[in-house]
Protein backbone atom coordinates (compact mmCIF):
# COMPACT_ATOMS: atom_id res chain seq x y z
CA UNK A 1 0.00 0.00 0.00
CA UNK A 2 1.03 3.86 -1.10
CA UNK A 3 0.90 6.66 1.63
CA UNK A 4 1.11 10.26 0.53
CA UNK A 5 3.53 12.39 2.65
CA UNK A 6 4.77 15.50 2.53
CA UNK A 7 8.24 15.96 0.30
CA UNK A 8 8.54 20.00 0.10
CA UNK A 9 7.49 22.94 1.39
CA UNK A 10 8.33 26.54 0.51
CA UNK A 11 7.08 28.85 3.57
CA UNK A 12 6.09 32.05 3.55
CA UNK A 13 7.01 33.22 -0.17
CA UNK A 14 5.60 36.53 -1.59
CA UNK A 15 3.89 36.81 -4.77
CA UNK A 16 5.95 38.74 -7.44
CA UNK A 17 3.45 38.91 -9.78
CA UNK A 18 0.10 37.57 -11.48
CA UNK A 19 -0.20 36.88 -15.32
CA UNK A 20 -4.15 36.32 -16.52
CA UNK A 21 -3.26 35.59 -19.63
CA UNK A 22 -1.31 32.55 -19.34
CA UNK A 23 -1.65 28.78 -19.30
CA UNK A 24 -1.90 28.28 -16.25
CA UNK A 25 0.78 26.87 -13.36
CA UNK A 26 3.02 28.97 -10.73
CA UNK A 27 6.52 30.42 -11.64
CA UNK A 28 9.13 29.86 -9.04
CA UNK A 29 12.75 30.44 -9.46
CA UNK A 30 14.29 27.53 -10.15
CA UNK A 31 16.92 28.03 -6.68
CA UNK A 32 13.77 28.04 -4.59
CA UNK A 33 12.58 24.50 -6.53
CA UNK A 34 16.07 23.21 -6.31
CA UNK A 35 16.47 24.01 -2.50
CA UNK A 36 13.82 21.51 -1.80
CA UNK A 37 13.90 18.78 -4.37
CA UNK A 38 10.66 20.26 -6.50
CA UNK A 39 11.02 19.87 -10.25
CA UNK A 40 9.46 21.25 -13.29
CA UNK A 41 5.89 20.03 -14.41
CA UNK A 42 5.19 18.61 -10.39
CA UNK A 43 2.28 19.19 -9.07
CA UNK A 44 1.84 21.46 -6.04
CA UNK A 45 -0.49 22.65 -3.63
CA UNK A 46 -0.41 26.71 -3.05
CA UNK A 47 -1.87 27.82 0.42
CA UNK A 48 -2.48 31.73 0.77
CA UNK A 49 -1.78 33.04 4.24
CA UNK A 50 -3.19 35.97 3.56
CA UNK A 51 -6.94 34.89 2.12
CA UNK A 52 -7.14 31.56 3.11
CA UNK A 53 -7.21 30.37 -0.47
CA UNK A 54 -6.11 26.78 -1.24
CA UNK A 55 -5.44 25.36 -4.82
CA UNK A 56 -3.43 23.36 -7.09
CA UNK A 57 -1.83 23.73 -9.97
CA UNK A 58 2.02 22.97 -11.33
CA UNK A 59 5.38 24.07 -11.24
CA UNK A 60 7.10 26.10 -13.96
CA UNK A 61 10.91 27.64 -13.76
CA UNK A 62 11.13 30.78 -13.73
CA UNK A 63 14.68 33.20 -14.13
CA UNK A 64 17.53 32.10 -11.88
CA UNK A 65 17.94 34.13 -9.28
CA UNK A 66 14.65 36.42 -9.83
CA UNK A 67 13.40 35.36 -6.45
CA UNK A 68 9.98 34.86 -8.68
CA UNK A 69 6.88 33.36 -7.27
CA UNK A 70 3.86 34.10 -9.79
CA UNK A 71 0.15 33.07 -10.62
CA UNK A 72 -0.25 31.94 -13.77
CA UNK A 73 -3.38 31.80 -15.12
CA UNK A 74 -6.65 31.05 -13.12
CA UNK A 75 -4.85 30.81 -10.83
CA UNK A 76 -3.81 34.38 -10.99
CA UNK A 77 -7.34 34.75 -9.33
CA UNK A 78 -6.65 33.34 -5.71
CA UNK A 79 -4.11 35.54 -4.45
CA UNK A 80 -2.77 39.00 -5.11
CA UNK A 81 1.32 40.73 -5.86
CA UNK A 82 2.20 41.24 -2.15
CA UNK A 83 0.21 38.24 -0.96
CA UNK A 84 2.51 35.18 1.53
CA UNK A 85 2.08 31.89 0.28
CA UNK A 86 3.31 28.07 1.52
CA UNK A 87 3.75 25.65 -1.71
CA UNK A 88 3.77 21.91 -1.08
CA UNK A 89 4.66 19.21 -3.12
CA UNK A 90 4.11 15.62 -1.87
CA UNK A 91 5.10 11.67 -3.12
CA UNK A 92 3.80 8.71 -2.41
CA UNK A 93 5.73 5.87 0.16
CA UNK A 94 5.46 2.63 0.91
CA UNK A 95 5.57 1.29 3.97
CA UNK A 96 9.28 0.43 4.01
CA UNK A 97 10.20 4.11 3.13
CA UNK A 98 8.38 5.89 5.61
CA UNK A 99 10.61 5.63 8.27
CA UNK A 100 13.20 7.43 6.72
CA UNK A 101 11.50 9.86 5.14
CA UNK A 102 12.15 13.39 5.99
CA UNK A 103 10.67 16.54 3.98
CA UNK A 104 12.77 19.18 2.84
CA UNK A 105 11.40 22.33 4.10
CA UNK A 106 12.86 26.19 2.75
CA UNK A 107 12.23 29.43 5.11
CA UNK A 108 11.50 32.55 3.26
CA UNK A 109 11.78 36.69 4.49
CA UNK A 110 11.23 39.63 2.95
CA UNK A 111 11.63 40.23 -0.82
CA UNK A 112 11.42 35.80 -0.88
CA UNK A 113 15.05 36.24 0.44
CA UNK A 114 15.89 32.01 1.46
CA UNK A 115 16.27 32.41 5.58
CA UNK A 116 17.19 28.41 5.97
CA UNK A 117 16.42 25.22 4.76
CA UNK A 118 15.57 22.49 6.57
CA UNK A 119 14.80 18.37 6.75
CA UNK A 120 11.55 18.19 9.79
Amino acid sequence: MLSIFLKAKLHNLTITSAELNYQGSMTLDPDFMEAVGMVEFEKILIANLENGNRFETYAIAGERGSRVCCLNGATAHKGAVGDRVIVFSFCMLNDSEIANHKPRIAIFGAENEMLRESRI
